[in-house]
């Protein structure tokens, strides 16, 4: 694979807390391989834990999402920062020859994004996790029968 071709996209989210360490995580490599885990102790639940190939297509259609979000150009340093008490969320993406690894806070509504030092650049990412993570879930809904959500 040329690196002008390289793609790599992996999102996390997840806190510890009452039910120990509760997370969300998929990824999508360059060769198809889609990974996705989901781990709650609510309720005793166990962690789900799933892998699929999909398309080069699939794969184009991310890098589109990525790059009309204009993500690559954004700094996360005015991002609030992760807290033990909210959690945290991981947005690490490698686009042609370029690499990105944003962490912040849980953003719990677009209140949160507003009151940031840096709400424009805070705004693109939400709306981008927001648009990954829907896709993600179609993917995986589609192959498998588990509510991620």
């Amino acid at each position: 694979m040329d690196q002008s071709d390289e793609f790599y996209l992996r999102y996390y989210v997840g806190h510890k807390g009452k039910f120990g360490h509760e997370f969300l995580e998929f990824e999508f490599r360059p060769n198809g391989k889609m990974r996705y885990a989901n781990n709650s102790n609510y309720k005793r639940d166990s962690m789900i834990r799933k892998e699929a190939f999909v398309t080069p297509l699939v794969i184009e259609e991310f890098k589109r999402i990525v790059q009309a979000s204009e993500i690559m150009s954004l700094d996360d340093k005015d991002w609030p920062e992760p807290a033990k008490e909210t959690g945290r969320q991981e947005l690490e993406v490698v686009l042609n020859d370029e690499h990105i690894s944003f962490t912040c806070a849980k953003i719990g509504s677009l209140v949160d994004v507003q009151s940031s030092l840096d709400p424009d650049g805070l705004r693109t990412f939400y709306y981008l996790v927001q648009d990954l993570k829907c896709f993600a879930f179609s993917l995986i809904n589609l192959h498998f029968k588990i509510k991620p959500i």
